[in-house]
């Protein structure tokens, strides 16, 4: 399914970047670009994305650089920040003009300084489970940034796997739709000594939340309208940060998935369709 996902490769400032774009059948009721997060890639969106089509709308989205098959360059930038950039760029390549962005984790964390900073004009923000104020990383991966890198990094590939099996167990709430081809697929992007080393580059060394402190006090500035998605039981974000962007950001919608964690795209793709849905149906054109 990820590699009818992603069907295009595209270059910005000399990166590759795998992406994909689904047209509607028919007339297209909006654009729609979807973003991920971390421990992450496009396979995230393997369900949501066919039903979002065949709702009328036309699909965008990639895999951001330094994850999944995108290209992971020594010695790139690969922050919340620096996506930022080639986030616009890719939406420049698409030509796309007031995009809906729906955007999932640290993805969230990029659709809301794309909605504060840049000039250009979104149709609707969707954030589900995002990382935000100083909600990330975690005290474990706090710890790992500031003493243990290079051991994790190099760390025998069976514990490595135990360790990431564990993490990415921590993101549903019902941990069997975390296992056999699943949770492969999520692990082999990560794995091996290439995957393994750029995980800790590319996404782990990244975890800041200077990147989401800086724009909180901006929240109110974001222009367009705002639909937050929570799994109520999300381990990583838990609910009462989806209640503290929802006052800090005017007008916002909440809606709240019970039984469902960090990665609500596993737990609940219908729930997470259908709210996408009505809230797109919604936004004025």
């Amino acid at each position: 399914m990820e590699r009818e996902l992603l069907t295009e490769r595209v270059i910005i400032d000399g990166h590759r970047i795998a992406a994909g774009r689904h047209p509607a059948e028919g007339g297209a009721k909006a654009d729609l670009v979807l973003l991920h997060g971390t421990p992450s890639h496009s396979f995230i969106w393997r369900e949501i994305a066919p039903r979002l089509v065949a709702s009328g709308f036309n699909l965008y989205l990639y895999d951001l650089l330094g994850f999944g098959r995108s290209e992971r360059p020594v010695g790139a930038d690969t922050s919340v920040a620096a996506q930022g950039p080639i986030l616009s760029a890719m939406l420049r390549h698409w030509g796309l003009d007031r995009p809906h962005i729906i955007a999932h984790d640290i993805g969230g964390a990029i659709g809301l300084r794309h909605a504060i900073l840049e000039p250009d004009p979104l149709a609707s923000l969707t954030v589900i489970d995002i990382c935000s104020y100083d909600s990330w990383p975690s005290e474990t991966w706090k710890s790992i940034i500031a003493s243990h890198m290079d051991s994790y990094a190099s760390m025998p590939a069976a514990a490595f796997r135990d360790l990431l099996t564990r993490q990415l167990r921590m993101t549903v709430h019902d941990e069997s739709r975390m296992e056999g081809e699943v949770l492969e697929a999520y692990l082999a992007p990560i794995s091996g000594p290439v995957g393994r080393l750029s995980f800790f580059h590319h996404q782990v060394r990244h975890y800041d939340s200077r990147y989401t402190e800086e724009i909180s006090h901006r929240l109110a500035e974001i222009a367009c309208p705002v639909q937050i998605i929570w799994g109520a039981e999300d381990r990583w974000q838990p609910l009462h940060w989806a209640k503290r962007l929802a006052k800090d950001i005017p007008g916002a919608r909440l809606d709240i998935v019970p039984e469902a964690g960090h990665f609500l795209m596993e737990d609940a793709p219908d729930a997470v369709v259908e709210h996408l849905v009505t809230f797109l149906q919604t936004v004025k054109p």
